[in-house]
């Protein structure tokens, strides 16, 4: 059904449950529209059903489960509004935060994220680490926010850009993530030599270029086309992401 992974210190059922099971749901081991339930989850992970009611009410509220009553509940599929709005706020919001860092940023973080960045080089050799890279590049952008204080900033982002990163997952395991790679090298390089000019390109080629290549996800054809609601707006907006975001 989906790994079961061990438990950390301390961590207590109802966290324990809702950081495996809002993983199974980003990285689509629980596919978008699957129908899961109560007496299932708990079974798999042999804990009561308390605290899975209390985790899928949790992830209800960030879009993740939907309940049908009378139904089921169901993995929410992928939404093209939520999509567009989580990449309209990363987009904005990253490229004012990164020219901050480029005035201004912590040695400390600076050497973080390096580190950050040499792990992601090794792995774009190594088959199979899709999740592992997705886990480093959220980290990295974290580091980021963080270095100029502005950390509850990026949890906001997170907190609005669950269907958008499922769709980042998707298109990492069908795509190679070596170009994201080399713009997390570049942005180093910006914030280390405080390149403030380059910033809105190299934001702008990162967070909405991408984008250009989910339209391949959602057509008819696709065997990942299901996983979507509105797959028509979805083309839609894909189709014309360059006049949204002035892209040439």
């Amino acid at each position: 059904m989906f790994t079961i992974p061990p438990r950390n210190a301390g961590e207590n059922n109802k966290d324990y449950s809702y950081r495996v099971i809002r993983d199974a749901i980003m990285f689509l081991e629980l596919k978008p529209g699957q129908v899961i339930s109560e007496i299932d989850l708990a079974q798999k992970l042999e804990i009561s059903r308390t605290p899975i009611r209390e985790v899928l009410g949790k992830l209800r509220e960030e879009n993740l489960v939907e309940v049908i009553p009378q139904v089921g509940t169901y993995v929410s599929k992928i939404d093209i509004q939520l999509i567009e709005e989580a990449a309209f706020m990363r987009f904005v919001m990253e490229k004012e935060i990164v020219k901050l860092a480029c005035e201004s940023f912590p040695k400390e973080s600076l050497q973080e994220l390096k580190n950050n960045l040499a792990i992601q080089k090794l792995m774009v050799s190594q088959d199979g680490r899709e999740r592992d890279f997705h886990r480093l590049d959220t980290q990295f952008h974290r580091i980021i926010f963080k270095g100029v204080r502005k950390e509850n900033i990026w949890f906001s982002i997170t907190r609005l850009s669950t269907h958008y990163n499922r769709i980042r997952v998707l298109s990492e395991l069908e795509n190679s993530f070596a170009q994201a790679v080399e713009e997390h090298r570049e942005m180093v390089d910006c914030l280390e030599q405080g390149n403030v000019e380059h910033v809105d390109n190299i934001v702008r080629r990162h967070i909405i270029e991408p984008m250009r290549l989910w339209n391949r996800l959602i057509t008819p054809d696709s065997p990942f086309s299901e996983y979507f609601n509105n797959r028509g707006e979805l083309y839609k907006t894909l189709s014309t992401i360059g006049n949204f975001y002035d892209l040439s």
